[in-house]
């Protein structure tokens, strides 16, 4: 299971929001490149950034500080926030960025974004659904999780089967920021539905003991936001979980 460290990025900083509310954010540090240097170190070799600007304002708003982690670290960088059209995905692609996650079209417009997967490769972008539950059932909420939903994430990943989708990020948006834990039932019924899907798991980690579980799913991808800068464990010790 790869561990994938988290900066959000607000205003140029490295912030984390509780439950995706942009009122409610705290800032850990106003580096973000000197911050994924010392994940480096420790031994990630994946950062996942979302630019919580761009989530807003529906379009990258944090490229240049994204080009200089590509270029200033080794890290593969994955990122995601405000991917709305395929010249979107170019431009950071072309920054250096190795993997682009799409939001909220992937709930909106599912066949435009199939489109994406067929041009640029399932490998290059990841979907994300950032869910609320109404009774038991997950439904994804869109543009930087202001606005929710209708659908079930069950009907809209089935309109993915056979568009070449591969990578898949779920985030319980009610246990993010939260340090209570993942919602392991939520992801093994992902995993039971989905099973070709490489799923990564977001929200709520707390310990290395939901990272075990978390593992024991089996999840391909973990990613740990709040709890390393919180100092909960080290990300040297994540990685060795």
């Amino acid at each position: 299971m790869k561990i994938f460290p988290a900066i959000d990025l607000m205003d140029g900083a490295c912030v984390r929001l509780h439950q995706g509310a942009f009122s409610e954010k705290t800032i850990y540090a106003d580096d973000p490149v000197a911050m994924a240097r010392r994940f480096q170190a420790q031994g990630a070799e994946w950062l996942h950034v979302v630019d919580l600007d761009g989530a807003r304002e529906a379009r990258p708003m944090q490229t240049e500080i994204l080009e200089s982690l590509a270029k200033d670290t080794k890290l593969e960088i994955q990122v995601g926030g405000g991917i709305h059209r395929a010249e979107h995905i170019r431009h950071l692609l072309d920054a250096g960025v190795s993997r682009v996650v799409v939001g909220s079209r992937a709930v909106l417009a599912p066949e435009e974004v199939s489109g994406w997967l067929d041009q640029f490769g399932s490998e290059r972008i990841a979907c994300a659904f950032d869910v609320h539950l109404v009774d038991g059932t997950p439904i994804p909420s869109t543009r930087g999780w202001q606005d929710r939903g209708t659908r079930s994430l069950w009907d809209i990943l089935a309109g993915y089967r056979g568009a070449g989708l591969r990578h898949v990020l779920c985030t319980d948006i009610d246990r993010d920021g939260t340090l209570q834990g993942p919602n392991l039932e939520l992801y093994r019924d992902l995993l039971k539905r989905e099973p070709e899907l490489s799923l990564l798991a977001s929200g709520g980690v707390s310990s290395l003991e939901d990272l075990a579980a978390l593992k024991a799913l089996p999840v391909d991808g973990a990613i740990v936001g709040k709890a390393l800068y919180e100092e909960k464990f080290t990300l040297s010790e994540a990685l060795s979980c």
